[in-house]
């Protein structure tokens, strides 16, 4: 590559990076526009760690013959599997030994340094070239300290002096503009981890000033779980974090597959939300909700049981209401949430679960709202809810009753 072919290629890396380009569409721009300028790449990967409740980071392929760049998100590589082939990988060697390159040369027979290089072998590549792009260290999130990138031809003598130079080049701005797509993805997956699907997107967008609301109509689910102090109080301690997360991913997956968004986690309670502009429509998700985390639930009892575990039920309230929906709390520490009479009244109709022995209730506002579904409930009594000033008339489904 020519100095002018570097300059104008580390200008559009800059450009594409401030456009808030995906890293695939930066991999496979790279690729192309260094083809084109001489380089001779027969394949490429590039892969940065990230913030991820699952998954420890994301890898970037490109290969000459394919039309597109591939995004693929692997787990943990502390143990196991996955720890072993890390072992014997080139960037391991490099990080043992300190170096930010390595070029190896792939014999066509023979002996190989590293495993990986026998797919390689078999693919025709000669030539090897890992770069390792580090942060300083105040530049770190969490495990992300560096941009691994590998490059690879098919060339019969490989990559020369120049081309190898030229890679060390550019590499930093390609590192640049993947760090900064992935740190904007990152906080996308924080914030929505965190706080929830759509409050992380209106955060994202901007509503972070405090008292900064919406007022809405939607369908509050309240849900905790049956004599959940009980099992606390009996159960070795090291089992009531699992016990919590086994509950909550069978609930919150029920709710998200049902266009529900979950607010709150509060110990073993679930606060979420379904808006209401068709109301109908909420109250229809809501309850397709409760069925499959009931069946979630009831499928996790049974491997709960098999392995002897403590196992346990759901009960859950439903409530249609206008709420506060936004910004709450310190300039210190916000929190994006509803508040207004309805959520407090959804959770002490989950509260009545217990008394009433019932493992759904709705209100009777809801149960008004489910009308043209033609959904059969069937009233529990009146009841008075702490807090609430006037009794409240109870729901269950007919087929609970």
């Amino acid at each position: 590559m020519t100095e002018a072919e570097i300059a104008k290629l580390a200008t559009w890396l800059a450009k594409a990076g401030l456009e808030g380009r995906t890293e695939t569409a930066l991999v496979e721009g790279f690729c192309s526009r260094a083809t084109a300028g001489g380089l001779p790449l027969a394949r490429a990967i590039l892969f940065i760690d990230t913030l991820h409740p699952i998954h420890e980071g994301r890898a970037f392929r490109w290969e000459r013959d394919k039309p597109k760049a591939t995004l693929t998100e692997y787990g943990r590589t502390a143990e196991g599997e996955a720890a072993e082939r890390w072992r014997t990988n080139p960037f391991f060697h490099m990080l043992t030994v300190g170096d930010s390159i390595l070029q190896r040369r792939i014999p066509a027979e023979g002996e190989l340094e590293f495993p990986m290089f026998a797919e390689m072998r078999e693919a025709s590549i000669t030539d090897f070239v890992a770069i390792i792009n580090r942060f300083a260290e105040d530049g770190a999130i969490g495990e992300m300290d560096c941009v691994y990138s590998a490059w690879m031809t098919d060339r019969a003598e490989g990559f020369t002096d120049e081309e190898v130079g030229a890679l060390k080049r550019l590499t930093p701005f390609l590192g640049l503009a993947i760090k900064s797509a992935s740190l904007a993805r990152i906080a996308e997956t924080l914030v929505e981890t965190y706080l929830g699907r759509d409050a992380g997107r209106r955060v994202l967008r901007g509503r972070i000033e405090r008292g900064v609301t919406d007022r809405i109509k939607t369908v509050l689910w309240f849900s905790d779980l049956r004599n959940y102090t009980r099992i606390a109080d009996t159960s070795p301690p090291e089992e009531i974090i699992p016990l919590l997360n086994d509950y909550a991913e069978a609930i919150v997956s029920s709710i998200h597959e049902h266009s529900g968004d979950v607010l709150k986690l509060i110990g073993d309670g679930v606060l979420a939300i379904f808006p209401a502009e068709e109301r109908n429509r909420a109250c229809a998700a809501a309850l397709a909700a409760a069925g499959a985390a009931q069946e979630a639930v009831a499928a996790l009892n049974a491997r709960r049981f098999e392995k002897r575990l403590p196992a346990t039920e759901m009960y859950l309230g439903l409530h249609i209401g206008e709420v506060f929906y936004g910004n709450i709390g310190s300039k210190e520490r916000l929190d994006f949430t509803v508040v207004g009479p309805a959520v407090n009244e959804v959770s002490r109709i989950a509260a009545m679960c217990r008394s009433v022995d019932q493992p759904i209730l709705v209100s009777a506002a809801f149960a008004e709202s489910c009308a043209e579904q033609q959904r059969a409930f069937a009233s529990v009594g009146r009841f008075a809810l702490r807090g609430v000033g006037k009794p409240q008339e109870l729901f269950t489904l007919d087929f609970f009753a």
